[in-house]
């Protein structure tokens, strides 16, 4: 490790997918971690700016996850005002989590890299754990994904990867001013991914195209908070046009080895039991 200090790593949204994995990375190579949430302590939250000082008081470095996602507008701006203060107290290592094709995040990426700070940017793929930890995981277990979305493939990424990607670019030397984007090993369309997961589940899992409209009263019924709603919107009727129908390298690059596949993933969730009905 180049660092040889013992101060402790700001993990912001350290009970999320990637943070919660960085946070036990961390902790078991003996580099203390700070999770920022509104949990921690100190408490940290996106939306009260007076919280962001006292949580990264003496650490060596930042893990930025924007919450509720970096996709949403005006989390440029807010992450940009982080990063500057960031800088003005000394703390110049920062890691973004950002994702792909995604206007909003690609302008988050351009207000790190002019903040002064020593950046590296971890440009994701959609997370194969969206199945699992996320919005996904009750239409899953229900038996039947409905989505709006047609035969894209994306290059679904493992949140694993994502948080080795993240402990390395924290703790080793190589991966200031680095861009890593980061997708699975292939290409699946949604309804790939569900045959997958039915058949390491061993049961009947229907993936079911729907139009937006639908998607949109699904999502009123569900009573969302509004920016999950819009959230979702703005993924399946922007960004899953095809524009991410590519495999890149970024995994590899910073790992020296090939990501890990999507089989593997559900294989090994299945056997959680978190998707029996």
């Amino acid at each position: 490790m180049t660092d040889t200090t013992s101060n402790p790593i700001l993990i912001l949204g350290g009970t999320g997918k990637t943070g919660r994995r960085l946070a036990e990375r961390l902790t078991a190579h003996g580099t203390p971690a700070r999770i920022g949430s509104r949990s921690g302590s100190p408490r940290f939250d996106w939306e009260v700016p007076a919280t962001w000082g006292p949580a990264m008081q003496g650490v060596s470095a930042v893990y930025i996850s924007y919450y509720p996602d970096i996709a949403v507008p005006g989390a440029a701006e807010i992450v940009d005002a982080f990063a500057r203060l960031a800088v003005a107290n000394g703390i110049t290592r920062l890691v973004l989590l950002s994702g792909r094709g995604e206007t909003e995040a690609q302008r988050t990426e351009e207000m790190v890299k002019a903040s002064g700070a020593d950046w590296t940017i971890l440009r994701c793929a959609w997370f194969s754990q969206n199945f699992s930890e996320g919005f996904l995981v009750e239409s899953v277990a229900g038996g039947e994904v409905a989505l709006p979305v047609g035969n894209v493939g994306e290059p679904f990424v493992d949140a694993d990867d994502i948080a080795e990607a993240a402990f390395v670019a924290l703790t080793e030397p190589g991966h200031v001013g680095q861009l890593y984007e980061l997708t699975g090993p292939r290409l699946l369309s949604f309804a790939d991914a569900v045959a997958e997961i039915a058949k390491a589940a061993g049961r009947d899992i229907r993936f079911v195209r729907i139009s937006h409209e639908e998607f949109t009263a699904a999502l009123a019924a569900h009573e969302l908070p509004p920016e999950f709603a819009w959230l979702l919107n703005e993924l399946f009727t922007e960004v899953l046009d095809g524009r991410n129908e590519t495999l890149t390298d970024g995994v590899q690059r910073v790992l020296g080895r090939q990501p890990r596949d999507f089989s593997a993933y559900a294989t090994e969730t299945a056997a959680t039991g978190i998707w029996s009905n």
